[in-house]
C-alpha cells in the first residue's frame, strides 16, 4: 500500500516505514503529524483517486528531526552600478518517518 501525499509545492510517493524530507513542518522530534493532503491511494491493485484530494484518508507520521539544508549562495550584480550582493540562504526541512495510511 502506497500514497501520493502534497507537502508545501511537492508530490511525494509514501508507504509505511519510509523517511521523507519535507518543507518544515511544526512540532518537536518524535510528535506524531497527520498529513490529510492525499492525492491517490494505491492498495491491493486498485487505485483511488481525490479531486483534489481524497476525502477520509490521511498519513500518519512521526517527527524524526527538523534541519537547515546546505547553505545556497546567490549572488546578485546590480546592472550599470558598482554594487554586488552575495547572499546566502538555509531551507528549514524536517524528516518524517511514516508510520500508516489510513482510509482510501
Amino acid at each position: 500500500m502506497y500514497a501520493i501525499i502534497q507537502s508545501g509545492s511537492e508530490q511525494i510517493r509514501v508507504a509505511a516505514g519510509d523517511e521523507i524530507a519535507v518543507q518544515k513542518v511544526e512540532g518537536e522530534a518524535h510528535a506524531e503529524v497527520v498529513l490529510d493532503k492525499i492525492l491517490m491511494v494505491a492498495k491491493d491493485g486498485t487505485f483511488v483517486f481525490g479531486a483534489p484530494y481524497v476525502s477520509g484518508a490521511s498519513v500518519k507520521a512521526e517527527i524524526v528531526k527538523t534541519e537547515k539544508t546546505d547553505k545556497v549562495l546567490v549572488y546578485g550584480p546590480r546592472p550599470k552600478k558598482a554594487i554586488r550582493k552575495l547572499k546566502g540562504h538555509r531551507q528549514l526541512y524536517t524528516t518524517l518517518k511514516i508510520k500508516e495510511i489510513i482510509g482510501g
